[in-house]
């Protein structure tokens, strides 16, 4: 007589929980960010404890850093210029977010490309054209010693001014990206029933408004903070020697002094901090809220912060009494922007254009040396650009890797989106966090790991090496696309279709896809630019061999500055815009 556990019930409920769930979509984008991030993450760690004449666990280089306060100065400058450079990114770029989220559908999408343009330039580009703007014979200097405002030049360059212009400029996009959706969520009726019941504009603004969009404004302080920690373009070029940021460190420390255990302590330095920064922003609003287009506000579980919350209340509370005479400036309307925030609108947006508007015509000058406006014009370093085959082996080299790095990209933070979507699992939360984390943790660290280990590998100097590193950067960018897509696509017809008969692959292939066809070009293309202009992993995986684009205008800037730059300048700018614009053009059909 049989068992209760051999009845043919029993054994179809035991295959049930072995067949693998949606969430299995997402083991290998897992697999690739657990090899090529998190064990590398794991090996610098291990190596920033190892001594350099003792076995085993040693603190010297921990001790080191402690003690030499050249390395904790400029960790208190890398700290202070990224703080800096979140508060006036999220300041200076909360008005236009306010703007854009009030527009309509229609209108938002045709201004957000002003943003993301400049956002998908490469750092490269813009920070060549600020020295051209911002130097002692530059733009700004011309137009106020030719106007008489100034007898001599002003020093905008090679200090804290020129990299917190250009860090402000790089990264006041991101900030808006962030804070728009969160401001597109929160209920207008809310500030006009205040007003209906006698509150002032500034209490509607300070008390209502301001407090429901604090998630976006935290979340853009947090992506800016973060990705600032790990700059080194900018402060290289616009900032002295008062200005070094840790990023710079470490790049000397491997490829100078090839010192890696203690360039593997500055990298821990800069991951913790980073670690701290999304520590208290989760305490007050949870991660989860990054991504989503809401405006719940604050977290009410979280006792340990109610104190500061409540605090933070009376701050606002304040601000609003601070502000109350100027509320005749009138309140927000739908006829249109006000004078002043209308000049405040045009006045940032020519700020965010400026580099394209000033490379351009710098690079049709006849001149050999780089003077705006040109004196006369020509094509001539188009055509020593086009007639190199060192810049024609760089962008070629480019396109080929951007073009598999979309392709990797797109699949594995597809099907991770598509998990995740698809999936109800407890574990999907460490899922969403492990697709994000290479968006978060600063890229210069992210380079240095991976370098350590394709050393060990023998992938650098290869274009293998330089496609899996482009691709662990793009993967958050495809994942948050699609998965965004995913969020209004009906599974009510990929339920018909499997009543109907049909398998899973033959849902997926004749329904799914196409119907996230947009979705997911679209994404791909975001993928494309990322490798595209992508210079960090460059720096450390090409080995000086399998140089890109971005890579050989590196180069080439720290010979000398010359037309032929500004050249290569606006094909990359020509090269993004048209693939913005592709993009665009998909996600409206």
């Amino acid at each position: 007589m049989s068992s209760v556990a051999d009845t043919p019930i029993t054994r179809a409920g035991t295959l049930s929980r072995l067949k693998p769930g949606p969430l299995w979509l997402a083991a290998p984008a897992l697999a690739f960010v657990a090899v090529f991030l998190l064990l590398p993450m794991l090996r610098l760690i291990g190596l920033s404890f190892s001594g350099e004449d003792t076995a085993g666990v040693s603190l010297e280089h921990y001790e080191h850093l402690a003690s030499t306060p050249i390395y904790l100065r400029i960790l208190w400058i890398t700290f202070r210029i990224s703080l800096l450079t979140a508060f006036f990114s999220v300041v200076l770029g909360y008005p236009v977010a306010a703007w854009l989220a009030r527009l309509p559908d229609a209108s938002r999408n045709k201004w957000l490309f002003l943003v993301l343009l400049p956002f998908w330039t490469s750092y490269l580009v813009k920070t060549f054209a600020w020295m051209i703007m911002l130097g002692d014979r530059g733009l700004f200097n011309s137009i106020l010693t030719g106007t008489g405002v100034t007898e001599s030049s002003l020093d905008l360059m090679y200090n804290e001014l020129g990299v917190l212009v250009g860090m402000v400029h790089a990264m006041m996009p991101l900030a808006i990206l962030t804070m728009v959706p969160v401001m597109t969520g929160i209920d207008q009726r809310l500030p006009l029933a205040a007003g209906s019941l006698g509150a002032k504009r500034a209490q509607r603004f300070w008390l209502i408004e301001f407090p429901l969009a604090m998630p976006g404004v935290a979340a853009g302080g947090l992506l800016t903070f973060i990705t600032s920690l790990g700059f080194f373009i900018v402060p290289a070029y616009l900032g002295g020697r008062g200005q070094t940021m840790l990023a710079q460190i470490i790049i000397m420390q491997v490829q100078e002094l090839v010192n890696w255990a203690f360039a593997a302590v500055l990298s821990v330095m800069l991951v913790v901090a980073a670690l701290v920064a999304i520590w208290i922003y989760d305490q007050f609003f949870g991660l989860s809220s990054l991504t989503q287009a809401s405006s719940a506000g604050p977290k009410g579980s979280k006792r340990g912060a109610k104190w500061l919350r409540r605090a933070g209340q009376r701050v606002l509370e304040g601000l609003a009494l601070i502000c109350s005479p100027f509320n005749h400036l009138g309140d927000r309307g739908t006829e249109g922007p006000k004078p002043v925030r209308a000049a405040y609108l045009c006045l940032l947006f020519l700020f965010l254009l400026a580099p394209a508007i000033i490379v351009l015509p710098l690079a049709f000058t006849a001149d050999q040396t780089l003077t705006f406006p040109p004196p006369e014009y020509s094509t001539r370093w188009f055509e020593e650009y086009f007639g190199s085959p060192i810049w024609i082996s760089a962008t070629i080299r480019s396109f080929g890797v951007a073009f598999v790095t979309a392709i990797l990209a797109t699949v594995l933070g597809g099907m991770a989106a598509l998990a995740l979507a698809r999936s109800d699992s407890r574990f999907g939360k460490a899922v969403f966090g492990l697709m994000l984390a290479p968006m978060i943790v600063p890229r210069i660290v992210i380079a240095v790991g991976l370098f350590y280990l394709m050393a060990q590998m023998g992938l650098v100097a290869s274009n293998i090496g330089l496609i899996i590193g482009h691709t662990l950067l793009a993967i958050p960018f495809t994942f948050i696309a699609i998965g965004a897509v995913l969020k209004g696509y009906d599974w009510r017809l990929d339920q018909a279709a499997a009543t109907l008969g049909a398998g899973r692959l033959t849902v997926l292939r004749l329904i799914t896809l196409p119907l996230l066809r947009g979705g997911i070009i679209s994404a791909a293309l975001f993928a494309f630019v990322t490798s595209f202009d992508e210079l960090t992993i460059a720096l450390f995986i090409s080995g000086g061999l399998k140089s890109t684009l971005p890579k050989q205008m590196w180069d080439d800037m720290y010979l000398q500055l010359n037309p032929t730059l500004a050249a290569v300048s606006v094909v990359v700018l020509v090269i993004v815009t048209a693939i913005l614009l592709l993009a665009q053009r998909v996600q409206k059909s």
